[in-house]
């Protein structure tokens, strides 16, 4: 009996290799052809693009891993059905479940494969890819806030709104702080025009200090200079804003908390955060599909077949998007709009399955 897996599983993997370097090949063809003017442009050597696709290797296995994994398993089953061996299978008693079960059970293997290699590799690898792009390529300087120049941030003590931050000189352009206490009441707002790093403290210049009285009223003081010994830095206000792909989950989960902290929309974050567990198990629901698609069709053979299955893929990625727009809108939890398109085409897969067994 462990001969027809053992069969099943050589095949498949055979095939399966074979399917993603094809597509790796693919799209790191049609990448470099449309990033090859960029680099000339830039006067880049080739050590540079070398380094650059090197670095994005391991991001491109783990996009093309499903695609090549559902197209195997259907190349390998049509192949199967063609010379007769399914039928024959089927006649000595296993049902469709059974011929499935060893092909199931790589691609909950190859999930998971890709789901370590997504957070132990590409995070770094996606980084380093990122970076090069960014500084060699685009020349331009990475550090960047999350919005734009009017910055919202949310630190220990208070609450700052500033209109603009020029990191370079850390200086600050009409810095507003907001002081409140454990009951969240505003006990103290410093509105100034200038401010600055120095000596390790913020300075700030021409401006006003409310303070809350015992009476429940407000005094007004002005100033011409005044030091706040805050605990924010310069480094607190510079903020690269970083990929998915360039975080591992546990990295994910405590930058969409700490963006939320500093006043930002941290929905895209914490969407993304659940799409980086489901993406990898695509794998394995796109299986559940493949199997009862070259099974199941009658005539065309492979071809017909494999053009199923793309259109399976294809739809996976319609309905992946559109309910990953609706998690970022609010209109879905982040947990469901990264899920309910695994969760439909694994439905429908037993159900095909379902469909052929009787």
């Amino acid at each position: 009996m462990r001969i027809i897996p053992r069969y099943f599983l050589s095949e498949y993997f055979r095939i399966f290799f074979i399917c993603l370097l094809s597509f790796f090949t693919i799209y790191l063809l049609i990448d470099f052809l449309g990033k090859i003017d960029n680099f000339i442009e830039a006067g880049v050597g080739k050590g540079v693009m070398l380094s650059f696709f090197f670095y994005k290797t391991p991001y491109i296995i783990v996009q093309m891993t499903p695609v090549a994994s559902l197209i195997s398993v259907i190349i390998l089953y049509c192949l199967l059905k063609g010379h007769n061996e399914i039928m024959a299978l089927r006649a000595s008693g296993f049902s469709v479940f059974a011929l499935s079960k060893p092909i199931i059970m790589a691609s909950l293997g190859i999930a998971l494969g890709l789901f370590l290699l997504s957070e132990i590799l590409v995070p770094y690898t996606s980084s380093r890819s990122n970076e090069i792009w960014a500084i060699e390529v685009e020349k331009r300087d990475t550090s960047r806030f999350y919005g734009s120049n009017q910055i919202w941030y949310r630190g220990e003590e208070a609450i700052y709104w500033i209109q603009h931050f020029n990191f370079k000189e850390n200086k600050l352009e009409s810095p507003n702080l907001y002081f409140f206490d454990n009951d969240f009441q505003l006990i103290k707002r410093i509105e100034a025009r200038h401010g600055a790093w120095e000596k390790g403290k913020w300075k700030v210049s021409e401006g006003i200090v409310q303070e809350l009285e015992s009476d429940g009223g407000y005094s007004l003081k002005k100033f011409s200079e005044l030091y706040l010994d805050l605990p924010e830095t310069p480094e607190s206000f510079i903020k690269s804003e970083k990929k998915p792909e360039e975080m591992s989950l546990w990295q994910l989960h405590t930058y969409a908390q700490k963006v939320r902290q500093e006043g930002y929309d941290n929905a895209r974050y914490l969407v993304d955060m659940h799409v980086k567990v489901a993406l990898p198990f695509v794998s394995l629901v796109l299986a559940f599909t493949g199997i009862p698609i070259a099974i199941g069709l009658k005539k065309g053979g492979a071809p017909v077949a494999v053009s199923a299955g793309m259109g399976v893929c294809f739809a996976y990625l319609l309905v992946l998007g559109f309910s990953r727009s609706l998690g970022l809108s609010g209109s879905l939890p982040p947990f469901l709009s990264a899920w309910i398109g695994t969760f439909i085409f694994l439905l429908l897969g037993i159900y095909l399955m379902m469909q052929i067994e009787k």
